[in-house]
């Protein structure tokens, strides 16, 4: 996996139930004096219009900080995962991604410091209700489905649990990845790297260490370095913290 370059950021995934995005605007009114009878109708008290201004003034600065939850400006180094992780957007980055395709382009890894991303929550919404129905219409979950016990299962049952947990990444970046760096054996070890001298050797499909494992592990999988889709997703979990994706790793990480 690296040379040594670990580190152990927040843990991402153990508890990554994302929450629906809402946002409520709440406007207070003035209220109107009531209408006196004709020729009896006096003037309304003197502070009448001052406390409707500071119910004005309120409102206004409620619309203004709904508005700023509703909107995002890309900073440099972020991704659509940390945003989605961030702003606890449910559907993960693949709804901030079909929310502001226009924007995106195309490669949803590859935005610029600048950009203005909608968080609206209608949009968040739709994203996870497109998803759920993607989902109820394939008639298959990452626990019902059944998957073949070699390197094209374990993929498959791994891409099914990082869709549910927002985790990006492809099978051809995981297929690429895995072929490098253990040749599809569940059971390598790296022995002789500067992990193995630290007593943290490489273990597994996508050669995880062990305190890497640790802080990205997925909740629902095997708590095993050497399980094959326990592996894959924790792997992912960290490439996706670290790099944006493991379709974005290339080399050693």
């Amino acid at each position: 996996m690296s040379r040594g370059r670990h580190r152990r950021p927040r843990h991402l995934f153990n508890a990554r139930k994302v929450s629906r995005l809402s946002v409520a605007l709440a406007a207070g009114g003035a209220v109107a004096a009531p209408i006196a009878a004709a020729g009896t109708a006096q003037a309304a008290p003197a502070s009448a219009p001052a406390a409707a201004n500071v119910k004005t003034v309120k409102a206004g600065a409620k619309a203004e900080q709904t508005a700023a939850a509703e909107s995002y400006t890309v900073a440099s180094g972020d991704t659509l995962f940390k945003i989605a992780n961030a702003h606890d957007v449910k559907g993960g980055w693949q709804t901030v991604y079909e929310a502001n395709k226009e924007t995106v382009g195309g490669n949803p890894d590859l935005i610029h410091p600048g950009q203005e991303l909608t968080l609206e929550a209608a949009s968040a919404q739709k994203g996870g209700e497109a998803q759920q129905s993607s989902t109820e219409t394939s008639g298959e979950s990452a626990d019902q489905a059944t998957y073949p016990d070699n390197l094209d299962g374990w993929i498959r049952e791994a891409l099914a649990i990082m869709e549910q947990e927002g985790i990006p990444g492809s099978y051809d970046g995981i297929h690429r990845n895995i072929i490098r760096e253990s040749g599809g054996d569940p059971s390598a070890i790296n022995n002789w790297d500067i992990n193995a001298q630290n007593g943290t050797p490489s273990i597994g499909l996508l050669q995880v260490i062990k305190p890497t494992f640790d802080a990205y592990h997925v909740e629902g999988t095997a708590y095993d370095q050497y399980d094959p889709v326990a592996n894959i997703v924790a792997a992912c979990n960290y490439a996706a913290d670290r790099y944006g994706s493991i379709d974005n790793v290339n080399g050693p990480y």
